[in-house]
């Protein structure tokens, strides 16, 4: 029967553990996650925070007579020295019988060490005898890949630690085994997939649980004297930042001197969540806010709503993310940067995750899944999601890209997540995104920006150019100097074009920019001629569009049937 006191005491994963433990059907956990964080016991008077293996040899498994942990690295190590020198005794029996020296001198190879550790532990069952063997970094004792590439010892261990897990003889005995991984999925399918066992998760603490540590952390003191932001607002600061990562961001202030700030909040949490994902992630540091962005006011309408519902805590009836499509040169990217200056929560984009290693590219995505799900609300953009993101059907990769492609569709579609974790999705070819990823409930909302229409909105652009890239020129009226050949110019070839007129200024050593240089720049700009390409990517965006209001008028007037046709036959001409 499990102490109900006690298990208020402990984490939700410990009592996961517990309860499956005591249902006698399960005697092997993988536990994976946030392993190497500390983990709080909530005691009557205080609170305690160690490590996972120390809480599960303290608080876990205190009542065991034996305890024994192993790794690839060190070997067999013990809790205390009764412990090491049972086992030690017991070698010595199996050295007679075998003529080796184990006593001596413990065995480093896993395939011998599971062996003996295997004889001790029903040596001990038979004797009633409770065990605990905590086995760190499983993922190097039984590692992801085809088994028909596995080593012999790799084979040889999958095969001891199957057998291990529905072994009747250990699953009626007081035997419990843990296999610890950060990842999951560098850990072998076959093990985590074992009927006999069972999968532990470990998360990053929420905000409640940061609240906790910080406020165990700073009972001594007077918390002002230390941080300008209250303790509520640190915890809600420190979103998808480990227990570990908050001691050190409270030590290093208390140790300098030097009150907690926002901004040294944000800088260091940026610094220590790229640091953890090794380059897997890196926040957008927006300079501009939606201000910035020229035309498409449709869309700029839409994303600033968004932002107010963000800003005021109706996270319930946002999109789950959005697809914003377009022609290349429209400036989606720009658009979308430019909204995270506005909506005030993080936003990150996701770089390179794919690894030659098998499993690696799996156990890249898990992390960064599981801190987007920490870290929420964020925003996460993906640029060229189309060729990023990749599809279910994908082959020549052993499935490595269909199941990461499973990860990515999953986590999208969990409606626990809206509001927290909101995908931003751009491409100039959304037809080339899987239907799976742009239906509702994933990328919702269709957002389509298109190319400037008329000379107000071009005026616009000059003028936004100009001063992000901080152009000195008195020039105010663009107007006159857009020809019948600059209709169908894109902003990134207005763009273009106003560089090329500051450059123009540069050498001639003109203090700024003049009518003529601009008149010059537009003379002489001939844009690059992709007319099918672009017109393809103009009626896949009016298709793809979910917002009768965000279409130009031309388009609207066709129906969907024709501008399908219309793809069909740019589409074949394009391949020919």
């Amino acid at each position: 029967m499990i102490d109900s006191e006690f298990l208020k005491s402990l984490p939700q994963w410990a009592v996961e553990l517990a309860e499956k433990y005591f249902t006698h059907t399960v005697s092997q956990f993988v536990i994976h996650g946030a392993i190497r964080d500390l983990v709080p016991q909530r005691l009557e008077s205080n609170i305690k925070f160690e490590s996972l293996k120390d809480f599960l040899i303290n608080v876990i498994f205190p009542q065991r007579e034996f305890i024994i942990q192993l790794d690839r690295a060190s070997g067999f190590t013990f809790p205390n020295s009764e412990m090491a020198q049972d086992f030690t005794r017991v070698m010595k029996s199996i050295d007679v019988v075998s003529g080796t020296t184990y006593h001596e001198r413990m065995p480093r190879d896993v395939g011998t060490s599971l062996n003996l550790l295997e004889k001790y532990m029903k040596l001990k069952a038979f004797d009633k005898k409770g065990i605990a063997v905590i086995i760190d970094y499983a993922e190097t004792i039984v590692p992801a890949g085809e088994l028909a590439y596995a080593s012999a010892d790799d084979r040889n261990a999958l095969i001891t630690l199957r057998k291990w897990a529905n072994d009747p003889q250990i699953l009626n005995a007081d035997i419990t085994i843990c296999l610890l991984t950060e990842s999951l999925q560098e850990l072998n399918p076959a093990v985590v997939r074992n009927p006999y066992t069972a999968v532990i998760e470990i998360e990053l603490p929420d905000k409640e649980e940061r609240l906790e540590f910080i406020t165990a952390e700073t009972k001594t003191r007077d918390f002002q004297t230390i941080s300008e932001v209250t303790a509520p607002l640190l915890a809600e600061l420190t979103s998808g930042l480990s227990r570990i990562h908050i001691r050190r961001i409270l030590s290093e202030a208390i140790r300098n001197n030097k009150k907690i700030e926002k901004k040294y909040i944000m800088d260091r949490k940026k610094e220590l969540i790229e640091s953890e994902c090794y380059g897997l992630l890196e926040f957008i540091q927006p300079k501009y806010s939606l201000d910035m962005v020229a035309g498409h006011e449709a869309v700029k309408t839409e994303l600033r709503n968004a932002a107010k519902m963000i800003q005021e805590g109706y996270l319930e009836v946002l999109p789950m993310g959005y697809l914003i499509c377009g022609p290349v040169g429209t400036g989606k990217t720009f658009m979308v940067t430019c909204f995270t200056g506005d909506i005030g929560i993080p936003c990150v984009t996701i770089l390179n995750f794919r690894s030659k290693w098998q499993g690696v590219t799996e156990a890249n995505m898990q992390k960064i899944l599981s801190i987007l799900k920490a870290m929420g609300p964020l925003g996460v953009i993906i640029d060229e999601a189309d060729a990023f993101l990749g599809d279910r059907n994908e082959e020549g990769d052993s499935g490595t890209s269909s199941r990461v492609f499973s990860q990515i569709a999953s986590f999208m579609s969990n409606t626990d997540y809206r509001g927290k974790v909101i995908w931003f999705l751009l491409t100039a070819r959304p037809d080339l995104l899987p239907v799976d990823l742009k239906r509702q409930g994933r990328a919702e909302e269709h957002l389509a920006l298109f190319h400037p229409v008329s000379d107000d909105e071009r005026q616009k652009l000059c003028e936004v150019f100009i001063k992000k890239n901080k152009i000195n020129t008195n020039v105010k009226d663009f107007k006159p100097l857009f020809k019948e050949e600059h209709q169908k110019l894109s902003g990134a070839d207005i763009e273009s074009v106003c560089i090329r007129a500051k450059k123009s200024s540069f050498i001639k050593n003109h203090k700024s920019v003049t009518y003529k240089d601009f008149e010059q720049a537009f003379e002489e700009f001939i844009p690059p001629i992709y007319t099918q390409e672009i017109t393809y990517q103009i009626l896949v965006a009016v298709l793809e569009c979910t917002n009768r209001n965000l279409i130009p008028e031309e388009y609207r007037k066709i129906s969907k049937l024709e501008i399908a046709k219309q793809v069909k036959e740019l589409s074949y001409l394009i391949e020919k």
